[in-house]
């Protein structure tokens, strides 16, 4: 089975390195510099308030503001803004000032949010989320736009160019569907729940009716960007990828517990198929990604180590193994590697 051409190879991380919270935001950096070395073409930073042990990152646009100055080519995006909990105009003037800065290197990542509990540390409504966000989404293009905002004022600097770079994260078909309409890139979870506890329906079993909502919505004339976000972790040794992936894995046994799922007490294969992780070797991922139906329609992979979230130099080892085995055979044309000695 052969891929289209996959126009883009992603970098993403959540923070989420077992050390003090500086160290985090430094390993991150340090990631995200060793993938522009290795001709990655974006590099993805997500947001979570309050749970470290979910991710490590309140503040995504600080953070990629310091990795900006420190890197020269590589897309710098977010996965995701939690759009409904910010004030759009505060995102705006922010989006638009770090993307001047990078050379108009910025890409722009949001979604409703995952974490209920945030919505009342920030005094807002869970169940208000996708009304939120759809009002300030609208808000954020106006400022962009550089039209008129209430009381009269707009945007210094306006930035429009930013419009044609949102994504849009969505777990369904109706949030997919809105992605279309509005022209936006379309960002697909690297794992989600499987409806009414059917523990063996795939992921792409999953995504595919929403990819057909995006496209079907999509206007005419108008590019598909779709991400296929993905637990990619690739070593030089199979049985020392596995040996890892048992380590991390064996974390999330009681999150799986929590919700009756039957691989809560079985094996490592079984984690792995739980969470839709491709691990082991280039060859490995290479044909575990081919069997991903997802991939037949993906304009852009983006790879995370998490849930098996490897250490550091592990890491960065399969970054490299990434762009020089496993992306090219799934049709990448990128790859302007500068191995480091």
């Amino acid at each position: 089975m052969t891929l289209p051409l996959l126009q883009g190879l992603g970098f993403f991380t959540r923070v989420l390195d077992a050390v003090p919270a500086a160290e985090r935001y430094r390993l991150a950096g340090e990631q995200i510099i060793h993938a522009e070395r290795c001709g990655f073409d974006s590099a993805w930073v997500a947001q979570h308030h309050f749970h470290e042990a979910e991710g490590g990152l309140p503040a995504p646009l600080v953070f990629l503001a310091h990795v900006a100055a420190r890197t020269s080519r590589i897309r710098l995006g977010t996965g995701i803004i939690t759009l409904p909990l910010e004030l759009p105009i505060r995102v705006a003037e922010d989006t638009a000032v770090l993307d001047l800065l990078c050379g108009g290197r910025l890409e722009v990542g949001i979604g409703p949010g995952g974490n209920m509990a945030a919505f009342r540390a920030f005094g807002r409504d869970s169940e208000d989320r996708g009304a939120l966000t759809a009002a300030h989404l609208a808000v954020l293009r106006d400022a962009w736009a550089g039209r008129a905002l209430p009381g009269g004022d707009a945007l210094y600097p306006a930035h429009p160019g930013l419009d044609a770079r949102v994504w849009q994260a969505s777990f369904g078909v109706e949030g997919a569907r809105r992605a279309g309409l509005a022209g936006d890139g379309l960002m697909l979870s690297r794992t989600q729940p499987r409806p009414d506890r059917r523990w063996d329906m795939r992921l792409d079993e999953i995504q595919g009716p929403m990819l057909d909502a995006y496209f079907a919505a999509l206007p005419a004339g108008v590019s598909p960007r779709v991400m296929a976000s993905r637990s990619v972790f690739v070593a030089d040794d199979r049985a020392e990828a596995w040996r890892l992936a048992e380590l991390g894995l064996a974390r999330m046994r009681p999150r799986l517990a929590a919700t009756g799922h039957p691989a809560a007490g079985g094996t490592v294969a079984e984690l792995v198929a739980a969470f839709d992780v491709h691990v082991g070797t280039g060859e490995d991922v290479v044909a575990s990604l081919l069997a991903d139906g997802t991939m037949q329609r993906a304009t852009d992979l983006v790879v995370q180590v998490h849930s098996i979230d490897p250490p550091h130099p592990a890491i960065l080892r399969s970054i490299e193994l990434v762009a020089e085995q496993v992306a090219p055979a799934l049709g990448w044309r990128g790859g302007d590697i500068r191995r480091v000695a």
